[in-house]
């Protein structure tokens, strides 16, 4: 009987994990999770905004044209997607080699509140050199994330913190300003990669 108790608990805890882990997925990969508004996103050309980079420059939609560009939002204190994201970006940006140079590559974060000039400056520091990291006043961050059709929400938890759910996927653009396509999270190296390559090319059919 007893035998019985312990495998039933075990069962039952087991099935709670599988819960917490259906979540999980439903709220980050799944039909949960946020995605961009519906819209194709605006080219940067149409674009309004006033940002800082981490380094402390100002950067707006100029910032970006002339190059072309791979961006993504989230935020410095996110658990698993964002770092997750970036170490990807970093192994893409490896692959590319010198190509690499060719790129703006932004990290721009939906909680300003946190994500200060400083603590964006420290964050991208432990990925890639190419990445530049974003921030600014929560209006701004708001008039880009409606630009490129990117969600976010501010989620309380639990003892009056609160963590950010937003889009997870990497957003392409050419060197014109021109959105090209977007690489979803957790998308395998072989096909991330070729998506950033034909970024590459828009730069290089625009200039000839």
């Amino acid at each position: 009987m007893r035998r019985r108790t312990i495998a039933g608990y075990g069962a039952a805890g087991a099935g709670a994990i599988a819960l917490t882990l259906f979540v999980g997925w439903w709220r980050v990969d799944g039909p949960g999770a946020p995605e961009p508004i519906g819209q194709r996103p605006m080219a940067l050309t149409e674009m309004d905004f006033r940002l800082t980079d981490h380094e402390g420059n100002e950067v707006g939609p100029e910032t970006l044209i002339g190059r072309p560009t791979m961006a993504f939002f989230g935020f410095a204190y996110c658990p698993d997607v964002c770092p997750t994201t970036l170490s990807d970006i970093s192994g893409w940006l490896d692959d590319l080699g010198d190509e690499a140079k060719q790129l703006n590559v932004v990290f721009i974060t939906v909680d300003p509140e946190r994500d200060t000039v400083e603590a964006m400056a420290e964050y991208v520091s432990y990925f890639h050199p190419e990445i530049r990291g974003w921030t600014g006043p929560e209006g701004q961050i708001a008039r880009i994330a409606d630009g490129f059709r990117a969600a976010y929400e501010r989620v309380p938890t639990e003892g009056g913190d609160y963590t950010m759910n937003h889009t997870a996927s990497v957003f392409l653009f050419g060197a014109a300003g021109r959105f090209v396509t977007m690489i979803d999270y957790h998308e395998p190296r072989e096909f991330a990669v070729p998506k950033i390559r034909r970024a590459l090319e828009e730069e290089t059919e625009g200039a000839t």
